[in-house]
């Protein structure tokens, strides 16, 4: 006999769960307890957002669900933030919440929410177990729900008396997802219109990629001859060298890109949904029916003609689908598409800016010419995003963990999940000062956990993104968006940091270099202007306007 909380932990193990993390509640002291003799690491944030943060950051490099553990009522309404990415950017994430005990329900006791309401509208699956004895059963059912299809999060509320419960269950077997994969009709008529087109052009997307299908995606668009571009924040999916790749289709980006698409007789859009962000407001496709052809590939079937009307629909992953094609016989590359490539060299390369603080542009720069290959980034959402996703060139899977849903203060926890799965690459968050301070708490667990991540705060002392927009809308009335920031470097130092502070561009690859090498958790204080809003737009011009 064992209680429902150590159960649960052997579930998860049996699940091939090796670190969770989260924040400590009296709500699942049962689980804790489990954890002490357990396998699986806790990792112990500082808040509940950014323990979400973490367990999705860590489903986003690894393909398995991130384990998250919270407490009832403000527990789990702080880490509503991270669900919420993981469902935009379709990461597989399990977050299980301690709640009241089951007698206690519907009297609006110490903390009480029903999660079940609270999570449906934006969890995959929200559920509560009611009896120790179907721990595996839920369980099994919550890594299912979060893998298959279009991944994403399940939250799972664990009431307390539940979990102090005694069961003989046996914990729950390995769930192995299903895969949808294309039938041979499928695959012949993506066949035929490809043959047919003369202009077409590939998209990637989505997250139901590991290295193996990148990889494969990457080698047969080039044997293919077909120019291949990225959805907002999947940079990773493509070499930014493969001279077939086009670019990204993110927040200001390449008109020649747009061009390319917009010129195409066929799109093949594989793995991602296009959003509002990568179809340019939804208007690079036409809705619903596009005006060129698409062949839109999707792991989740709810996803096809949802909002696109293709020409064809095939419910697959983007490996399965992959496999299914074999391999393409080798063709030299259309001119159109060694231009696409040349285009995106000369979008990607950074002008310098006349500033009277650190050049962001020299930043990204420097950090891809210093930096191996095998370097992790992460972001959160703000301007300062749009100079390291414009220049910096990722060059391998699973070096880019930034948030497709635009969440602030993202990149911080990301980077400490990121590091503790890959100790053996830099890894590097860049944070502006707003993105940075939503938590910024979190330089706690990263030196606990002994996490030796380079923390760039870009610190121009205001909202950026918020001030752009303003100055569009309401030009020279500023408000609420400027901000009185601490000595960054001087808070990192009292976490026990190595901190410099950056105020012009030569002072930063020696800050970087240091950093790179002092064997603790880093932060540079970077400091920008906040004249500059974005790679081509100042406040003066945009008065202009």
């Amino acid at each position: 006999m064992t209680t429902g909380g150590e159960l649960l932990i052997a579930c998860l193990e049996a699940q091939g769960t090796d670190r969770a993390f989260c924040v400590p509640g009296e709500s699942y002291l049962a689980v804790l307890d489990g954890l002490h003799d357990s396998s699986i690491e806790a990792v112990v944030a500082r808040q509940e957002g950014g323990a979400a943060m973490m367990a999705e950051a860590d489903g986003k490099l690894t393909g398995r669900p991130g384990i998250c553990f919270v407490t009832r009522g403000p527990g789990a309404t702080n880490a509503a933030s991270g669900i919420h990415v993981a469902r935009q950017d379709s990461t597989p994430l399990v977050m299980f919440v301690g709640q009241i005990g089951r007698d206690m329900r519907g009297r609006d006791a110490f903390q009480e929410i029903d999660f079940t309401d609270m999570f449906n509208g934006v969890a995959k699956l929200a559920l509560q177990i009611e009896s120790a004895d179907r721990i595996p059963e839920i369980v099994s059912r919550a890594f299912a729900v979060a893998l298959q299809g279009r991944p994403g999060p399940v939250v799972v509320a664990l009431p307390e008396d539940m979990l102090r419960d005694t069961t003989d269950a046996a914990p729950c077997n390995l769930v192995v997802p299903a895969h949808p994969a294309p039938s041979r009709a499928d695959i012949s008529a993506a066949h035929e219109l490809l043959f047919e087109a003369e202009r077409p052009v590939v998209i990637l997307g989505g997250s139901a990629w590991d290295a193996g299908s990148a990889a494969r995606a990457q080698n047969w668009s080039l044997a293919l001859g077909l120019p291949v571009a990225v959805q907002f924040r999947r940079q990773q999916l493509v070499h930014a060298d493969q001279p077939n790749y086009a670019g990204d289709l993110g927040i200001g980006g390449n008109p020649a890109l747009r061009t390319l698409i917009d010129e195409s007789d066929l799109v093949i859009l594989l793995g991602g949904r296009m959003s509002e962000i990568p179809s340019q407001d939804f208007t690079l496709l036409e809705i619903p029916n596009p005006s060129t052809r698409l062949i839109h590939v999707h792991p989740g079937a709810e996803e096809l003609q949802r909002i696109y009307a293709p020409t064809l629909a095939i419910n697959s992953t983007p490996g399965e689908f992959l496999i299914a094609w074999g391999e393409p016989p080798t063709r030299t590359l259309p001119e159109r598409v060694r231009q696409a490539h040349t285009d995106y060299l000369a979008w990607s390369e950074p002008a310098p800016q006349q500033s009277r603080w650190v050049d962001l542009g020299t930043v990204i720069r420097e950090l891809r010419e210093h930096l191996p290959a095998s370097a992790i980034l992460t972001n959160g959402a703000g301007n300062y995003s749009g100079w390291l996703h414009r220049f910096f060139r990722f060059r391998g899977y699973g070096t880019q963990v930034a948030p497709t849903s635009g969440s602030m203060g993202y990149g911080l926890p990301a980077a400490v999940a990121a590091k503790l799965r890959r100790p053996e690459a830099p890894v590097v968050c860049l944070a502006g000062d707003g993105c940075f301070q939503m938590t910024a708490q979190e330089l706690g667990t990263a030196v606990q956990a002994e996490a030796n991540i380079i923390v760039l705060v870009i610190d121009n002392g205001t909202y950026g993104t918020i001030r752009m927009h303003q100055e569009r809308n309401y030009p020279r009335r500023v408000s609420a968006t400027d901000l009185v920031n601490p000595d960054f470097a001087a808070l990192g130092a009292a976490y026990g940091m190595f901190t410099r502070r950056v105020e012009t561009d030569a002072a930063f690859v020696p800050a970087l270099e240091e950093a790179l090498n002092a064997g603790r958790p880093a932060l540079l204080h970077i400091r920008t202007d906040p004249e500059i809003l974005t790679p081509t737009t100042t406040i003066s011009e945009l008065r202009g306007d």
